[in-house]
């Protein structure tokens, strides 16, 4: 488990520019280290936000696309190509955009895919094919992720894992269905805690007053089961990426001052 480090930016739009910036970084870096990158999307809008800053980036062009693996944290259970879906998201805001590997995108089935209505066989496609791109030096079922990217909502949620809802509490799966969700859709696919925690990086990104109080109880000693967000964590580094506002509720000797 790594402590968390924060850094507080001025307002959404700067925050979502140095997290595109720091990406690019992280990438190039890994695949300097080691041949290639696996990084984990998030959607919302400060994920979307950090995708369309890092589309639109010269620096972008560093980054050897046809050597990056591209995972999910979570994903709604529509039909393909639905405008909700993260993966439609990512593709408008960046994969468009740059040289992907199409074999190296790994997005998360959809409602109308090879397994239909049925979200737990989704969800248990999507472990088994995590498990395949584990390698003996990651030691476990999913692979050694560089940067897993996690928004944090309002309620203290992470990916589709919602307070007190069953798939914070798994323990044992890496990848499950979530029925129910306190938010639309009700039906969705979410790595577990577990699963995130294998990342070598946790970035959480939370920008705007709406996700002030969320922050503040995540980073104040929180259970992960009432706050989920809580407890998620790297294996080498936790990064809370902040904008002003939704630091305001913190106390100011917890972070360094805000980025110009």
């Amino acid at each position: 488990m790594s402590a968390p480090q924060l850094v507080v930016h001025r307002d959404k739009e700067l925050m979502a520019q140095a997290a595109a910036a720091r990406l690019i970084t992280k990438i190039v870096d890994a695949q300097a280290a080691r041949g290639s990158a696996s990084v984990v999307l998030t959607g919302g809008r400060n994920g979307n936000a950090l995708l369309d800053a890092l589309g639109t980036s010269p620096a972008r062009d560093a980054i050897d696309w046809g050597r990056l693996d591209l995972w999910w944290g979570d994903e709604r259970f529509l039909p393909d190509g639905d405008p909700e879906r993260n993966v439609t998201q990512a593709h408008a805001a960046l994969l468009d955009r740059v040289p992907v590997d199409p074999a190296r995108v790994h997005a998360m089935a959809p409602s109308d895919g090879a397994y239909g209505s049925d979200v737990e066989a989704a969800a248990a496609a999507y472990a088994t094919a995590l498990a395949a791109a584990a390698g003996p030096e990651d030691h476990g079922p999913v692979p050694r992720f560089d940067v897993l990217m996690l928004g944090v909502g309002p309620d203290t949620h992470v990916a589709s894992l919602f307070p007190e809802h069953p798939a914070v509490r798994e323990t044992e799966r890496t990848v499950v269905g979530v029925h129910g969700a306190p938010k639309p859709p009700p039906t969705r696919i979410t790595l577990t805690l577990p699963a995130i925690r294998a990342a070598r990086e946790v970035w959480l990104l939370a920008a705007g007053e709406d996700k002030a109080k969320a922050v503040q109880i995540a980073l104040s000693g929180a259970g992960e089961v009432q706050a989920p967000a809580a407890g998620a964590y790297g294996r080498s580094r936790t990064l809370w990426l902040l904008d002003g506002a939704a630091a305001s509720e913190l106390p100011r000797d917890l972070y360094p001052p805000a980025s110009p």
